[in-house]
């Protein structure tokens, strides 16, 4: 295996778990990214552990990787390892709390709790990508928020060690969490949810999941709501407003149907994207003076 990083994880992983320069447009709901230069799939936690614990050990950049939503992914890659956590799908209950692997989407957690007759996770069950992700930034859509469910988190550290965590120790706050500077692996999250009726429980998703069909590009390449909402304003109407629906750079553009969503209608570049990211940024800080702030995370090598 000719490659300088993924000689070095042979040892943990078989060959069908470890792939060489691939696209991180297949891994992302932008549709958008350049090669990693090693892909890693662990399936266990304890694969998790021992990857990531060797990839600290022998000074190896390191990146994880959920359900690639909100994320863009520059065009000449991402340099050292990707660690895709998708295959860590575990869900267990226990009375009104379920223990979710951090690679199971964020809506099969939702239909977990709905199938168990519990509460709170309604609001998450259109959220696209992985509950390690939202949990990472405490993801949330019509009032519900993943800082209100999360009730401890298990990690791995820089050692490689397992960490637990109980909700004070999160750092919660609006679309931010401590594992944005601890640089720490989110494991599994365990949520407290309350117990109710099914048919209410459905009925709730099924009201939210069609609001966002009707309002929002699902068809479309994204990576949901681009920009954080800034206090007093709501940033789809700004951006209406000016007149930028439809607005765009090649293949990246400001969604006809919410225009707080930026799109791939096709085969955007990320330096299409983030053009038309700042072009946003700008025309709303000069017309409103207000101060667009991404909630995509931009990663790879400049």
């Amino acid at each position: 295996m000719d490659n300088q990083y993924a000689e070095i994880f042979t040892s943990l992983l078989g060959e069908n778990q470890i792939k060489i320069n691939e696209p991180m447009s297949r891994h992302t709901t932008f549709g958008i990214g350049g090669p990693a230069d090693c892909f890693l799939i662990p399936e266990t936690s304890e694969e998790l552990r021992a990857v990531t614990g060797l990839a600290h050990k022998n000074h190896i950049p390191l990146f994880i990787l959920g359900g690639g939503a909100n994320l863009l992914v520059r065009d000449k890659g991402i340099r050292g390892v990707v660690v895709f956590t998708g295959r860590l799908q575990n869900i267990e209950r226990n009375g009104n709390q379920l223990k979710v692997s951090s690679g199971v989407s964020t809506a099969r957690a939702a239909k977990a709790a709905y199938d168990a007759g519990l509460s709170g996770m309604e609001f998450a069950s259109g959220i696209p990508g992985s509950i390690g992700g939202a949990a990472y930034m405490n993801a949330g859509a019509y009032g519900g928020e993943m800082s209100k469910i999360i009730v401890s988190a298990t990690t791995i550290d820089g050692r490689g060690d397992f960490i637990s965590y109980g909700a004070e120790d999160l750092g919660y706050s609006y679309r931010h969490s401590r594992f944005m500077e601890s640089g720490e692996v989110i494991v599994d999250i365990t949520l407290s949810l309350k117990y109710g009726n099914q048919k209410e429980i459905k009925a709730l998703m099924d009201d939210l999941n069609h609001r966002r069909r009707t309002k929002q590009p699902l068809e479309k390449k994204s990576a949901g709501s681009t920009f954080k909402r800034p206090e007093g304003h709501f940033v789809g109407q700004m951006i209406e407003e000016l007149g930028l629906k439809g607005y765009g750079y090649g293949d990246a553009q400001v969604s006809k149907k919410h225009a707080g969503f930026l799109i791939n209608n096709g085969h955007a570049s990320c330096e299409d994207m983030l053009a038309l990211i700042h072009d946003v940024q700008d025309k709303v800080k000069k017309n409103y003076g207000v101060d667009l702030y991404t909630e995509v995370q931009i990663v790879g090598e400049e």
